[in-house]
């Protein structure tokens, strides 16, 4: 009946409503239970009756003395059982043993003690006896002592050995019911859940499915700054809804789309827009969901994925991390043909497009590791679609932030456009982070809204860390830690192609002791010269150093380990270099991730070590010339940061002027000195502590 009234018209996929209520059946849970009851009543009583224990001189004044005891049995030579003759059972003291269970007389054993052996306990019984005698016939004549005598009846204790049946059944029965529960709750724990988690169900799919009852609240309208990738993926959405429009004209589904891009970009979010937007079936799991410790599980399990899917067809299934499982299959040497991941990509790759036929099953996948996955993987017919999402430019992150700005109570200070011009590099998840940053320091500081500071201070949270005023830095070190930072400035100032300068602080800040902000320009290509200008300025620390105190530091290591990748990816990848040519070393396939040779000889290898150190030796030259020549203002700057410890743009226009090439600079934006945006990475070393500044994005690519 609870079947019609769930399913009325008996559709063979019907999924009931899991709001109404089911009809309760019987509980396997009770027999345990019941179990357990008898096996505590077969402790404590027994069908005859119960004893009562007692000890041996009770049993000697009130019982043996009053000849009241009808026999005594030993049992296992441990314990002394005690029988109390029928005609003594309605005396007042055996009121409490005469009974049974129910009205039923008790038969005995009524009484019992310990004892600690059978020749001491008879040896005891018998001087018990001789005592009673004696106190019986003691000033009686001696007729009556004979009468006593021949009356008098020694009792003869007899020995009985019993087996505790339950105690012997527990002892065999308990160690197997622990090892089935050990080896139940380590099957549930491994399966994962996977179809309720029992052992027969660890190969089905581990995806979680939503459908019209479990639906998704996100659409496409709480995406911002992905617009193309919107336009591919809602064509898809479009196609599961409305087929015709596009196979009147001859045109197939695509397989699959996967989405590329940066940690941070979106690519999750986009899925789960989709799962809103489609309203149809949406299988959703993570590329480690496949691999399990036992062989075969994960090709089992991309079997039972794509088999469900079929069933719920039109349907969606969106894989996460896919490079868990798609990575190039022979990379790794130590691995033969029997790998799991292998075994579990191959099954991936027949079921997307084998022999059989998938319709109506698109797959998106997501990765940020494009570069490692399989070329069978990447190939149209399987993922047709390759979507790419890129850090957001200007105008995307005016977007995101007006979709993360929603739920927040803001005061009308605070603008988007000033926003997303100071989060240059930042990802949508970067700038989600801020807006939550922001309201926890709107709160801290029990304000009733967010102001416009706030942001500038989540900002400097997010990117430098928690200032840490409390740290203790001695005044030598600060004066060093100051000069460090004024080299920086100074010759960026001095520099055109030299991100703008925002901000120079020597004030800890996470595991940095001092760090200067940048407003890196949004570039698509850059030029030699650029790099040249931006490595000098990440020497300007050093050189700073070097030229005030006649020394260096172990400070600059991250300013070292910085401008050394920059020198050799200007020299073997972007072909910036005249000795070395036009020639790139880079591969973009991955492939020689586990080769242990170089693509260039060993005299190409001295070229470019040679070319590499020239490089920086020469900005580095540069970089001390300018110091050299404008020594004295680098000496005021550094005395106002040790003064204020935090020093704006607005101070080196004081000293230096404005910089020589102002009109490039024009179109930039200018800050107020009590503003902070921020866009640098502030870099320490592990060693001791002079901190250099490096701009967040780089754009290094071509």
């Amino acid at each position: 009946m609870a079947e019609n009234q769930n399913n009325p018209q008996g559709k063979k996929n019907f999924r009931p409503n899991p709001n109404l209520k089911k009809p309760k059946g019987f509980n396997f849970y009770w027999i345990y239970g019941i179990l357990a009851l008898v096996f505590i009543g077969i402790q404590f009583f027994s069908w005859s009756g119960s004893s009562e224990e007692i000890s041996f001189s009770k049993f000697k004044k009130e019982m043996l003395a009053k000849h009241d005891v009808d026999k005594i049995v030993i049992i296992n030579e441990k314990k002394a059982e005690i029988y109390i003759k029928k005609d003594s059972l309605g005396k007042k003291e055996y009121k409490d043993v005469s009974k049974g269970i129910g009205s039923a007389p008790n038969t005995g054993p009524h009484f019992y003690f310990e004892i600690s052996s059978v020749e001491s306990f008879r040896k005891d019984l018998s001087d018990a006896e001789s005592e009673i005698l004696l106190n019986d016939t003691i000033h009686k004549s001696k007729q009556e002592q004979e009468k006593i005598i021949k009356k008098f009846s020694h009792i003869i204790p007899e020995s009985k050995t019993e087996n505790d049946w339950s105690k012997d059944i527990l002892s065999w029965i308990f160690p197997i019911i622990l090892i089935i529960g050990f080896w139940i709750f380590l099957m549930r724990r491994m399966g994962g859940g996977a179809g309720g988690g029992q052992i027969f169900n660890i190969g089905k799919s581990k995806a979680q499915l939503f459908d019209k009852d479990t639906s998704v609240s996100i659409n496409f309208n709480d995406v911002a700054g992905l617009e193309e990738a919107k336009v591919e993926v809602m064509e898809i959405v479009d196609f599961l809804k409305n087929p015709k429009k596009y196979t009147e004209l001859g045109g197939k589904i695509p397989k699959g789309a996967l989405l590329v891009g940066p940690p941070g970009t979106g690519k999750t979010l986009l899925a789960k827009a989709v799962a809103g937007e489609a309203k149809v079936p949406f299988f959703s799991l993570s590329g480690s969901d496949f691999v399990e410790m036992f062989v075969g599980v994960g090709a089992s399990r991309v079997r039972d994925l794509f088999r469900q899917a079929k069933e719920k067809a039109p349907c969606i299934i969106f894989i996460d991390e896919i490079d868990a499982i798609g990575r190039a299959r022979g990379r790794n040497a130590m691995t033969g043909g029997n790998d799991e991941r292998e075994n579990t990509l191959n099954q991936l790759l027949t079921e997307m497009d084998g022999f059989g036929t998938n319709v109506g099953v698109i797959i998106l996948a997501a990765t940020n590791r494009a570069d490692i996955l399989d070329r069978a993987l990447m190939r149209a017919g399987r993922f047709d679609r390759q979507i790419h999402l890129e850090l957001p430019d200007l105008e995307e992150r005016k977007a995101i932030f007006k979709v993360h700005i929603r739920p927040l109570k803001l005061d009308i200070s605070v603008d988007t456009d000033f926003m997303a011009k100071q989060t240059p590099g930042f990802s949508g998840a970067d700038i989600a982070n801020v807006c939550n940053e922001s309201a926890l320091i709107a709160a801290r500081n029990n304000k009733k809204v967010i102001e416009k500071q706030d942001f500038l201070d989540a900002i400097d949270r997010i990117i430098g860390g928690l200032e840490r005023r409390s740290k203790i830095i001695s005044p030598e070190e600060k004066k060093v830690i100051a000069f460090h930072e004024a080299g920086h400035a100074s010759v960026s100032w001095m520099l055109q192609y030299a991100h703008p300068l925002i901000k120079v602080t020597i004030v800890p800040r996470g595991k940095a002791l001092g760090a200067a902000w940048y407003l890196p320009e949004e570039r698509q290509i850059t030029t030699f010269e650029q790099m040249q200008d931006d490595i000098t300025a990440t020497l300007g620390g050093r050189a700073a150093e070097e030229i005030v105190f006649g020394k260096i530091s172990t400070g600059a290591l991250n300013d070292l380990e910085k401008i050394t990748k920059q020198a050799y990816a200007m020299i073997v990848y972007f072909g910036l270099n005249k000795t070395i040519g036009n020639i790139s070393y880079y591969d973009s396939t991955g492939a020689s991730e586990y080769s242990f040779t170089k693509p260039y000889s060993e005299t190409t290898a001295q070229t470019i070590d040679k070319e590499i150190s020239e490089l920086v030796e020469n900005a580095y030259k540069r970089a001390k010339a300018i110091l050299i020549e404008n020594k004295v203002k680098l000496g005021i700057l550094a005395n106002r940061l040790i003064e204020k410890e935090v020093i704006f743009r607005e101070d080196l226009e004081e000293i230096f002027g404005k910089r020589p090439f102002e009109d490039s600079d024009s179109e930039k934006p200018k800050e107020k000195k009590h503003d902070r945006p921020a866009d640098i990475v502030a870099s320490e070393t592990e060693n001791s502590g002079i901190v250099s500044s490096i701009p967040k994005d780089e754009n290094l690519k071509t």
